[in-house]
């Protein structure tokens, strides 16, 4: 029989009870309910206004301004705007923004450097000098495929967004990136994104914004992700700033449901001077409920990201002469 431990033709394999013994933080929420970190695509015919609403969304993350009834977290943005210049930036942000609330947390590149090294380079040089920073948006796909956009392939078209998506994963950021539409006309919105499926198979999340008119001044905002669900916002077009304002959606904003577990988990250690160390049967005895302390470790694995973005309360688990043993105790979010 093969050993647990031992590699498997290269694959390493972890049995389900292995998986439940990872623990992970939740996915970095930058506009909550809508964005988070990973790879993101933003799609809209040309003219449509997708360059306004990207300007919208950076603007909001960098003050950390709700966006409609979204929460945002307020972050550092870097805003690549490979199709502009320095003057259009200039004379969009007065006419959106005004000049009385500047952001000093928003950053705007012009410079047009191709997906082969380089731009992944000079990404991460500056997340190492921008610490905070949680948004990076990219406008547009095609300015930083270089010649290879000449060619294309489903193969391509996923290694393309892979390769930003690595950045993203590795430095807990949103990297947005914005595409245009075929002209061919679908029932499925999101079929009329130009190249390959590479592309919406790749990223974490497809935004496609959208009219039934081109001349209106109202859009649909498609949002279709992995881990996320579904939403179809409508939007209408302020037409003295050209921000884009809510007007309705098919969905409710989704939110979790409450944990009474992690609540009551919460409590405790607020009552017991901001930390507890212990083994799983201690807690589980301390929570007086009727899951086992296996179970209670495995489920802590599972929800230490929730326990500490609704609760800010850090989980370490370990092994020590006695046996397995939990820490839980308050701890400050990062700025």
């Amino acid at each position: 029989m093969q050993d647990k431990d031992e590699k498997v033709n290269g694959l390493n394999p972890k049995s389900m009870e292995e998986i439940f013994d990872l623990v992970y933080q939740s996915r970095r929420p930058i506009v909550k309910g809508m964005i988070y970190a990973g790879a993101y695509l933003f799609v809209g015919a040309p003219k449509i206004g997708k360059s306004y609403f990207m300007m919208q969304l950076a603007y909001h993350v960098s003050m950390g301004l709700p966006l409609w009834s979204y929460e945002v977290k307020k972050a550092t943005v870097l805003y690549l705007a490979l199709e502009d210049d320095n003057r259009r930036i200039q004379q969009r942000l007065y006419q959106m923004f005004g000049v009385e609330e500047v952001s000093d947390n928003l950053f705007f590149s012009t410079e047009k450097i191709a997906l082969s090294g380089q731009l992944e380079n000079e990404i991460e040089l500056f997340l190492k000098e921008h610490r905070n920073t949680g948004l990076i948006i990219i406008d547009t796909l095609q300015k930083v495929r270089g010649n290879e956009s000449d060619t294309l392939s489903y193969a391509k078209d996923y290694d393309t967004v892979s390769k930003l998506k690595e950045i993203a994963d590795r430095n807990d950021v949103c990297i947005m990136v914005v595409h245009h539409t075929r002209k061919q006309q679908s029932d499925d919105a999101f079929d009329m994104i130009s190249g390959t499926n590479g592309l919406m198979g790749a990223a974490d999340c497809s935004m496609i914004l959208h009219k039934e008119k081109r001349t209106s001044n109202k859009a649909i905002l498609d949002i279709t992700g992995r881990d996320q669900t579904d939403q179809r916002i409508y939007l209408k077009r302020d037409e003295e700033r050209l921000i884009w304002e809510f007007e309705k959606s098919e969905s409710e904003l989704w939110k979790e449901k409450s944990d009474r577990l992690l609540e009551k988990i919460a409590d405790f250690i607020t009552s017991n001077n901001g930390e507890w160390s212990g083994t799983p049967t201690e807690l589980a005895k301390i929570l007086a409920g009727d899951i086992q302390p296996n179970a209670l470790s495995m489920m802590l694995n599972v929800r230490a990201g929730k326990l500490f973005e609704e609760y800010q309360i850090c989980y370490e688990k370990g092994r020590n002469h006695s046996g397995r043993y939990i820490k839980l105790s308050l701890c400050e979010k990062k700025a």
